[in-house]
């Protein structure tokens, strides 16, 4: 607490930054979202199936990750329409896969948000998913991860 001229107090508070990582369910999604959530040093994570994202989810987000298995999954219509019309420039984050088409469908559907992301994840090795992880959130602009 640090006293001010006028006798009162300013009281510092250190903002929580969150993580929201939208997934589609799938197995190995998961698995790849769990091992984001550890690799995302200062950030409090949440880790969300599609099924259960609802709009306000995205405004309390610092950072913002999106994964899926394959393209345009069904479950991820609103997601897709709610990316649209929402305006995140300069927020950071990416997206993440195991197949290259469904990383073309997840980058056209963030393009209009203005998510502020380095290059897609693409997952082909499961076993070496920490190691690459880690290594992909220190490329992703202004993160600080």
């Amino acid at each position: 607490m640090t006293e001010t001229a006028d006798k009162s107090y300013i009281i510092p508070v250190e903002q929580l930054k969150t993580a929201l990582i939208v997934i589609d369910g799938t197995e190995t999604i998961r698995k790849i979202a769990e091992v984001l959530s550890a690799a995302l040093k200062g950030y409090q994570t949440r880790i969300c199936p599609v099924e259960s994202f609802a709009g306000t989810d995205l405004l309390a987000a610092h950072a913002i990750f999106i994964g899926c298995e394959s393209p345009q999954p069904a479950s991820f219509a609103y997601l897709d329409q709610m990316l649209a019309h929402i305006n995140l420039s300069g927020r950071p984050g990416g997206i993440f896969s195991t197949d290259k088409k469904a990383l073309k469908y997840l980058s056209t559907m963030i393009a209009a948000s203005g998510i502020n992301t380095g290059d897609p994840l693409l997952i082909t090795d499961i076993t070496t998913v920490t190691a690459t992880v880690k290594k992909w959130t220190q490329t992703i602009p202004a993160g600080g991860f």
